[in-house]
């Protein structure tokens, strides 16, 4: 009676441990597919990639899951599908919809552990969700793992076997997704995570190009000449900003008093109709400093940029940047200066003036480039600016929500009252130049989603675009000398204030100021110049590195709406 008793305990327990070991599967199944099941409801798709998103990778996870009796060395086997679900789920958070992109997997590469601890500091009901959702699996797997525990054989046949059965049916809905796809790319696309994955290759592969730099680029040359030079010293500033969008720039019309000193520069010239060819720093910076267009992507690993263009060109060359190196083509193109300084900590955007006043006050050089990267109004805003420049308030650092807009509107219309003050500052002090013909051109990289619509989109960098995002601030200022010497470029920087331009159009701008010409170097694309061309078409480098019409980066029509109310035409 007792040995009886004894094997049906055991019994007991082996279909315990069994129905505990299937339910862990399951657990497995349901967290696994949550981020297809998100997807299928916030992406544009048809009901027959809907039904592939779905049917494939829930197959398929199925039959990973049984391909070996322990079910907790599968699950943690598929630890780099858990970290893309979770992944995908604070994306879906921030962005509201795509599937991540080949831009973030280089933005976790390329950024620093400062803006990673900002970021996740303001987004932490994401990171609650995906810890409450992933970690108990993996811990319970573990446990799994360490008690020996293991589906039975009949358990193992039918979730296979159904897994079959279900990936089945999703291959079969790829043949009509196809045909009612307008790209043909469903899988590469459209069906996560093998779009994520896709995604990852792609970004490592840049990423290897940015560390070849220097050896595909070895040799080049602009074979640059000056077709004019001004008596006494020449000064260049460049200025590429940092998440600036026009929207909330006073000069552009903004209800706020977010310029209220450039509102009283007169001789200052705005560019009110300037694209980003990209809306994240890793990408659209490059482009700035760079001549090549976005539908040649692949000569921005073997052209030098701007500073070298001035090297050759006779100019001390000096790049002063505000942000940490990150590690990407950036980097490359600015170590080209002959002087490079970074700016420590707390990195307002005021001590690269302090910089530029020690170089010129110090050098003996009669002829001068000098890039200042600034951090501008990178997130989070409210640490971007002094205290005393906390003007709209309140500014506190609160979570990214709707609740919490006007607090956070605040904080970055601070840090765009803040950059008002540094290039105001800035040009009062080239202004106090004696007998230097200097000339200022400044444009922000990209711009910013600030929750502005029901879509509840946030930051910059999402796989699709917003009108918010890629219309940006762009100005230039002249000195008297400068106006004396080349009265014809600052005409033409005049008429060409509302001429269709892309950032592209910045490098060419940057070098017909100091009337340098060259391989690669355009007229056409100069905004200082009376051959620019109006009727050029403009271009958007998307998430797969391809030359797109902006109307084809996922802008909406309420998008294309905010673009035309401010004069701007796709």
């Amino acid at each position: 009676m007792n040995a009886k008793t004894d094997h049906m305990i055991r019994r007991r327990a082996v279909k315990t441990r069994s129905r505990f070991t299937t339910l862990l599967t399951i657990y497995f199944l349901v967290a696994l597919i949550i981020p297809n099941c998100i997807l299928a409801n916030t992406e544009p798709y048809s009901v027959w990639t809907v039904e592939a998103l779905i049917l494939l990778p829930l197959g398929f996870y199925m039959m990973w899951s049984v391909a070996l009796r322990r079910s907790g060395v599968m699950i943690w086997l598929a630890f780099p599908f858990i970290f893309l679900g979770a992944f995908q789920i604070v994306l879906l958070y921030l962005f509201g919809n795509s599937v991540i992109a080949t831009d973030m997997f280089t933005n976790i590469l390329t950024t620093n552990p400062g803006e990673a601890g900002e970021l996740l500091g303001n987004i932490y009901p994401a990171v609650v969700i995906v810890c409450v959702m992933y970690l108990p699996l993996l811990w319970l797997a573990a446990r799994e793992i360490g008690l020996k525990r293991y589906l039975s054989r009949t358990t193992r046949m039918n979730v296979g076997l159904t897994g079959a059965a279900i990936f089945a049916v999703g291959l079969l809905a790829l043949w009509p997704a196809y045909s009612v796809s307008e790209e043909r790319h469903v899988l590469r696309d459209e069906i996560f995570p093998l779009n994520a994955l896709y995604n990852l290759g792609l970004s490592g592969s840049e990423f290897r190009k940015v560390h070849r730099f220097e050896k595909s680029s070895e040799g080049f040359s602009f074979e640059p000449v000056r077709t004019a030079e001004a008596p006494g010293r020449e000064v260049y500033i460049y200025i590429i900003g940092e998440a600036a969008r026009a929207m909330n720039w006073q000069l552009y019309g903004y209800g706020r008093e977010t310029n209220p000193e450039l509102s009283g520069v007169d001789d200052l010239v705005v560019f009110r109709n300037m694209l980003t060819q990209s809306n994240t720093t890793h990408k659209s910076v490059p482009l700035i400093l760079s001549s090549v267009r976005t539908d040649e992507h692949e000569e921005l690993y073997r052209r030098k940029g701007l500073p070298e263009l001035f090297n050759e060109a006779g100019f001390d060359t000096w790049f002063i940047s505000n942000q940490s190196r990150q590690g990407a083509m950036i980097d490359n193109l600015a170590h080209d200066a002959r002087h490079l300084i970074y700016i420590r900590s707390p990195r307002y955007d005021m001590q690269m003036l302090d910089e530029v006043r020690k170089v010129l006050e110090e050098s003996r050089s009669q002829k001068l480039l000098i890039i200042l990267h600034c951090y501008g109004s990178h997130f989070s805003y409210h640490q971007r600016y002094p205290r005393e420049f906390a003007y709209f308030k309140p500014d506190t650092d609160v979570a990214i929500t709707r609740q919490n807009r006007e607090m956070l509107v605040n904080a970055y219309d601070n840090s765009i009252r803040y950059t008002d003050h540094f290039l105001a500052e800035t040009i009062a002090y080239l202004r106090s130049l004696e007998d230097t013909s200097s000339a200022l051109l400044y444009c922000a990289d990209h711009g910013e989603d600030l929750i502005d619509d029901e879509r509840d989109r946030f930051l910059h960098a999402s796989p699709t675009t917003t009108a918010y995002q890629i219309y940006v601030a762009s100005l230039a200022w002249f000195s008297d000398a400068y106006r004396r010497n080349f009265p014809e470029k600052v005409a033409a920087a005049l008429r060409n204030e509302t001429a269709p331009a892309t950032t592209h159009a910045l490098f060419h701008t940057m070098a017909d100021m100091a009337s340098i010409r060259g391989r690669f170097i355009s007229s056409e694309a100069s905004l200082v110049s009376g051959d620019y061309d109006r009727t050029a078409p403009r271009r958007y480098l998307n998430d797969h590195n391809e030359a797109v019409p902006f109307r084809k980066t996922g802008l909406a029509p309420q998008d294309v709406e905010v673009l035309r109310r401010f004069g701007v035409e796709l």
